[in-house]
């Protein structure tokens, strides 16, 4: 036991010189874990006795809530830690990059492996000798799921190249841990559970998805693309089109970035946030119109056109409305003869009317047709592979469009999520 408790201290002051990947160790279990070693490290036998063990409890309970071993956490935040090499080996070729930086992450990558090859067996060893109780608490090891090169590899010393290839693939941060983010409090967060809809579950609107898939494409081979509105009747797939792009291109850099309404005055405050990340992104308004010429319309007038700072080239917005003139116009706002307040008050109502042109792109999605919904309704049926006759499913199609919301691709898909559970109930 001596010669493990050696080696104990050993990792102990190996994790204390860390010097790139601290971070790594800022979550819930990452602190179960070091409250663990720092308790065993106090051995003060008359006054840690249970907190040593509530220590391990604490550390085994966050293990077992997420599922995973001791060896897939560390990994995974390895594999999303934010530090000078993960953030500059996204820019710079590894042999590029400073040699103290590259002999920093070396150093790290080493102690590293060894936590990895740290086993819960062994740290309960630690907490039986540092509590003085005659038992282990030691119940059992996770399986490893994950099949990372960090879990094929017995020396990570020799990884670094592969490191750098995922970091430069999937980036760092809560930008590699999440497709989708939102603004709230001033900050960007994670959406843990992205609308996971893809684009060939959207169908009857082929040359509005061909144009939007292709401005995406240009976006991420770092070319000039254009902001687009997409505009048209409810529920015609506009938001599922967008959200779909999201899923056929995240693994090439794309995220997204939801903005409400009432937050886009906070836009040119996000894009700054975003325009030196490396991933590409767009910044998703559903629902867009404005009651007047605010700041909401000022802001995004702005991350539009630009101003004096540059237009950042890997940002991009996609709104959609079922208002082709965004602002909201009333009779009153017409210029009457007795109206002096504004001389070339015409030009107002113009600048307001033409908003929405300051989109490179306008797509337009007209009201489905009787066809085009049938369409809609055959393709998510056979994407389900529901067990129905056509003339029947056709003729409870247009029943539900007439008794609900009329015909969209959005009354399609609640037709089929109702006669799925209808059916299966059935059987």
């Amino acid at each position: 036991m001596n010669q493990d408790l050696n080696y104990y201290h050993l990792i102990h002051q190996e994790i204390a010189s860390l010097l790139l990947y601290q971070s790594i160790f800022d979550d819930e279990i990452g602190q179960a874990f070091l409250s663990v070693l720092n308790l065993i490290y106090v051995r003060n036998q008359q006054s840690i006795d249970i907190n040593c063990l509530k220590a391990y409890s604490l550390l085994f309970k966050n293990l077992a809530s997420q599922g995973m071993s001791w060896q897939d956490y560390l990994i995974r935040r390895i594999l999303v830690d934010d530090n000078p090499f993960s953030q500059q080996v996204q820019y710079y070729d590894l042999e590029d990059l400073p040699k103290p930086l590259i002999e920093a992450t070396e150093h790290d990558v080493r102690i590293l492996n060894t936590l990895y090859n740290l086993s819960l067996e062994a740290i309960s060893q630690w907490v039986k000798e540092a509590a003085n109780v005659p038992f282990s608490p030691f119940i059992g090891e996770f399986e490893n799921k994950d099949n990372t090169f960090l879990h094929q590899e017995d020396n990570w010393a020799n990884c670094l190249q592969q490191l750098a290839n995922h970091y430069r693939q999937h980036g760092t941060g809560i930008f590699a841990q999440y497709k989708a983010l939102k603004w709230h409090n001033k900050q960007l967060i994670g959406i843990s559970e992205a609308d996971p809809i893809t684009l060939t579950e959207i169908v009857g609107y082929e040359s509005q998805k061909e144009t939007l898939m292709k401005n995406t494409e240009i976006l991420l081979a770092g070319y000039n693309a254009l902001n687009i509105l997409l505009y048209g009747s409810r529920g015609s797939g506009k938001s599922s089109l967008v959200k779909g792009l999201l899923n056929e291109y995240y693994s090439q850099g794309l995220r997204l970035v939801e903005v409400n309404k009432s937050q886009l005055s906070s836009l040119p405050m996000i894009v700054d946030q975003l325009r030196h990340i490396p991933q590409k992104f767009i910044i998703f308004v559903d629902d867009l119109s404005f009651e007047e010429d605010n700041d909401a319309f000022k802001s995004l007038k702005v991350v539009l056109e630009g101003n004096v700072t540059a237009k950042a080239k890997n940002v991009l917005v996609y709104a959609t409305s079922n208002r082709r003139h965004l602002i909201r116009e009333y009779f009153d706002d017409r210029p009457r003869p007795k109206d002096a307040d504004e001389v070339h008050h015409w030009d107002t109502v113009q600048e307001k009317l033409s908003f929405s042109d300051r989109f490179g792109l306008t797509l337009t999605f007209e009201p489905a047709n009787q066809n085009t919904y049938l369409n809609i309704v055959h393709h998510l049926a056979s994407q389900i592979n529901l067990k129905i006759d056509k003339d029947e499913l056709e003729f409870r199609a247009k029943q539900w469009a007439t008794q609900h919301n009329g015909r969209s691709g959005r009354t399609a898909r609640q037709f089929i999520d109702f006669l799925e559970g209808e059916l299966g109930l059935n059987h």
